[in-house]
């Protein structure tokens, strides 16, 4: 009788355990360039997004020079179709960009905390220390002024000659930053682009820590014109392992938001983005319940 009351009041407490909390689920506009800010949240709620991932940058859906006009005119243009803009994706690289100041300025205003910085790249004949050196530089100054303003920036690894195509660039570049004020926004699919077979694994375990974000997108390699090269695929049709990737989120408790990113060629219509989401909703309460 013991055991069997040990048992059943491991089960009971087992079911009243609260559900893990899940990352907001959320479209990167730039794959929704063609709405404007009002049919932009009317499509994205209607397809059952959380949220928007804003594009603040040349040819976003806001311009950085019209950011104190136009950020607050576009969040408000989404945040009445009951969805959260929790992040935004620029281009700044440095405190000096004239755009820097007033973004910060504005998110503040808008309790939005996230944001992508823009990319570094290497450049060839340029030792990759002396390029880690100067984004590292660049980076702090940005950082500082960030601080001012609350927000908090997330590095994204992207594949190519970029710094952070080996996530290991960011650990350096965010050494002795406050977690609170930065760290990764983490790509799983230029991960296993720049690392496939378990690399991205080592990748994914230095991020999480302080994972703020994460981008979704998937590949796989393709030889065009005798060479090996990255083919876009949907969700679950590539090459990375989602139910790892998403397992591993739900045991670090991450709860930041999901950017979801569709990178083929048919990726802009309406029907790949749902189909996508949906492959994406399954994976997320697979690994966190629900």
């Amino acid at each position: 009788m013991e055991r069997r009351t040990f048992l059943a009041s491991l089960v009971c407490t087992a079911a009243a355990q609260p559900p893990r909390a899940k990352p907001l689920l959320c479209i990167f506009s730039k794959h929704m360039a063609r709405f404007g800010w009002d049919e932009l949240g009317a499509e994205a709620g209607r397809l059952g997004f959380d949220g928007v991932d804003l594009t603040v940058r040349p040819k976003g859906h806001v311009l950085p020079e019209r950011v104190p006009e136009d950020l607050p005119r576009a969040v408000e243009a989404i945040r009445k179709h009951g969805l959260q803009v929790p992040m935004i994706t620029t281009d700044l690289k440095d405190e000096a960009d004239p755009a820097a100041r007033p973004t910060f300025a504005a998110m503040q205003k808008l309790g939005i905390r996230l944001y992508k910085p823009g990319y570094w790249r290497y450049e060839r004949g340029v030792p990759a220390e002396k390029t880690i050196a100067e984004s590292r530089r660049r980076f702090q100054g940005l950082l500082a002024l960030g601080r001012e303003y609350g927000v908090v920036a997330g590095l994204h690894n992207h594949s190519g000659p970029y710094v952070g195509c080996a996530v290991w660039d960011f650990r350096e570049i965010l050494a002795g930053a406050d977690p609170r004020e930065a760290g990764f926004y983490f790509d799983p699919c230029h991960a296993v682009i720049e690392g496939g077979l378990y690399n991205w694994r080592v990748s994914l375990d230095v991020a999480l820590p302080r994972m703020k974000m994460s981008a979704i997108k998937d590949f796989e390699w393709e030889k065009r014109g005798g060479r090996w090269q990255v083919a876009w695929r949907p969700l679950g049709q590539g090459m990375v392992p989602w139910q790892d990737v998403f397992r591993a989120f739900a045991q670090a408790g991450f709860e930041g938001p999901l950017s979801l990113h569709l990178e083929y060629p048919d990726g802009d219509e309406l029907p790949s983005i749902a189909r996508d989401l949906e492959f994406l909703r399954q994976q997320v309460n697979a690994a966190y319940g629900g």
